[in-house]
């Protein structure tokens, strides 16, 4: 019989697993700060600051620079490619202020969603071509973990059978190509909250996909215990005209991950899908209170719930620069103590700019 993973050494396991557990470490999550030209584009359009290199560059290096205490609470970084070959106002590389911190770098390595044709309006992901060169050289670049994000959309006929299974092998692609080249890869198959579909809804649909991305990673002889899952938490649609508690997200959550991820999966890092910073934070809280067995770290890999706030202090202003980084560091400490279920705050204390509909 042929060895389970004929393509990883001991050793490449070894290295893909050590650098998984620190990025998933008691207490710690993920910044994506990945964002593309365009999609960054429009979070400065909201604050009056024109889309130029230089102030994409300032913005990043302004998260980056924070305080150091910031590493209690963020164990990694997704980065653009852009961002990646940048540097800070004192002229040190992006990747090199990031491990100054003992954080682990990462990269956005999919370029984008394509229509698959035969469908319904739905989507894959583009990138697979020259990837594994790509990774290669990601790594000889100081990267240690690589993200490709797939999106599928619930509506009467969505997701179909046909975009599951595609966007399942081309996750599984993406996770092998990635550890052969010494990069754990994080696993995205985002549930899109577009719609007026109920909780049960999503909770069911999450599941099929779920199993399917963790049958494709099997077949592919992808090494679980190297890899990490970045998928939406199971909201209802952002029409639906009920409202969920906390408490009901987080069990139709924790049960739809406990009934198609594997327990060999170091960590879970939820993307907050438009969630407002707070909203994100609750419902990322009330997981790790769920009283069902987690054998999974349950924590966060935000992007606009981490940032909101620093946007809204920032504007664009370099008089505002220290004011932007407390209340980074303020929202990452938050999202620190809801990844162990203890953030114990309130939406009657939380600043305004963190109520704020990040929805898109």
């Amino acid at each position: 019989m042929t060895h389970q993973f004929p393509s990883l050494s001991s050793e490449q396991q070894k290295e893909l697993s050590d650098i998984a557990q620190r990025v998933v470490a008691p207490g710690k999550g993920i910044l994506a700060a990945d964002e593309s030209t365009g999609t960054m584009g429009k979070r400065l359009q909201k604050i009056n600051v024109e889309n130029t290199e230089e102030n994409r560059r300032y913005f990043r290096d302004l998260l980056f620079s924070a305080d150091p205490s910031i590493s209690e609470s963020v164990g990694g970084v997704i980065l653009f490619h852009e961002t990646l070959y940048q540097k800070s106002d004192g002229g040190v590389p992006f990747p090199e202020v990031i491990k100054g911190k003992g954080i682990v770098v990462g990269i956005k390595v999919d370029k984008g969603t394509v229509p698959l044709n035969g469908s319904d309006g739905e989507a894959t992901a583009q990138g697979l071509d020259g990837l594994s060169e790509r990774c290669a050289a990601y790594k000889k670049d100081g990267c240690d973990f690589a993200k490709w994000r797939c999106v599928l959309k619930i509506s009467d006929s969505c997701p179909s059978a046909l975009a599951i299974a595609e966007n399942a092998n081309v996750l599984a692609r993406f996770a092998s190509i990635c550890q052969q080249n010494g990069l754990v890869p994080v696993v995205e198959p985002e549930i899109l909250p577009d719609g007026d579909h109920d909780l049960a809804r999503c909770q069911h649909v999450t599941e099929k996909v779920l199993a399917a991305v963790y049958k494709a990673l099997s077949d592919h002889h992808v090494y679980l215990e190297g890899t990490l899952l970045k998928p939406n938490m199971v909201t209802a649609g952002q029409s639906c005209t009920r409202k969920y508690t906390p408490q009901e997200v987080a069990m139709a959550t924790v049960t739809a991950l406990r009934r198609a991820v594997p327990a060999a999966v170091p960590g879970v890092c939820f993307l907050s899908g438009g969630q407002t910073e707070e909203e994100a934070s609750l419902n990322l809280d009330a997981i790790n209170r769920v009283p069902l067995q987690r054998p999974w770290k349950l924590t966060f890999s935000f992007g606009r719930a981490l940032q909101a706030s620093a946007l809204a202090a920032w504007q664009g202003k370099p008089a505002n620069k220290e004011a932007a980084q407390k209340a980074f560091c303020s929202t990452a400490k938050a999202n620190g103590l809801a990844s162990t279920g203890q953030y114990a705050n309130t939406t009657g204390n939380a600043g305004q700019s963190s109520k704020q509909s990040l929805y898109v």
